[in-house]
């Protein structure tokens, strides 16, 4: 069964004069449930990999099925509705806002989709305490050390129960012992979640906990 699905991608960018091509007609396949991680040297376009993907960015050629859906061929407004609903994402900066509580935080991917306000708190809550922070979630990010607010953003990145895990070097800003923490967690979620997962790192521990390592580069998707 299919979890992600690309063919053909094409990805580029304008740099000045030249037009750079990151992504070289990928191809890539994941299935349901498994966890697949992507390594590669830094600015290979790892992250563009999983924007595309992910609905984020435009790509230029190629398709990309996730799950039953062809994004390639949905509008804008639906790619956005699926990307909310179906898809969740960890990036390295966890972009957090900072003037809300670690709470109000994971609850505003439900407030956006208009979840009840009982609902999207009690998922929250729930979350929060599933990633060890029952007692900060009345925090606002700067009371929080890195490693806790990288939790909260797993936790909002799973609120909305997506189906896909995109994760752009999760824990790449993170010490090692904490890092450590954060793969054992990701892990378990994917497991629990019943999550189909792409995982972008540099991280030789993250890489090993994963099912598959794939390599980027040359616009490619190779083995690793």
């Amino acid at each position: 069964m299919i979890g992600i699905q690309a063919r053909g991608v094409i990805k580029s960018y304008e740099t000045g004069t030249r037009r750079l091509e990151v992504l070289k007609g990928v191809d890539l396949e994941v299935g349901s449930g498994e966890m697949v991680a992507i390594v590669g040297a830094s600015g290979v376009g790892k992250s563009s990999l999983l924007h595309v993907l992910g609905g984020l960015d435009a790509f230029e050629g190629g398709t990309i099925r996730l799950g039953d859906a062809q994004i390639h061929a949905l509008t804008d407004e639906a790619r956005v509705a699926f990307r909310n609903r179906h898809v969740g994402f960890i990036f390295q900066f966890h972009h957090l806002l900072p003037e809300f509580t670690a709470l109000e935080n994971v609850e505003m991917p439900l407030r956006i989709a208009g979840t009840s306000a009982g609902e999207r708190r009690a998922r929250a809550h729930a979350l929060l305490d599933r990633v060890g922070l029952a007692g900060r979630v009345t925090h606002r990010p700067s009371a929080l050390s890195g490693g806790e607010q990288q939790r909260v953003a797993i936790a909002r990145a799973l609120v909305a129960r997506p189906t896909v895990l995109l994760a752009d070097e999760p824990t790449g800003n993170l010490d090692e012992a904490t890092a450590a923490d954060l793969h054992r967690l990701i892990r378990d979620m994917h497991a629990e979640y019943g999550l189909t997962s792409l995982i972008a790192t540099h991280n030789p521990s993250l890489a090993a906990a994963c099912d598959r390592v794939l390599r980027l580069e040359a616009g490619q998707l190779t083995p690793a």
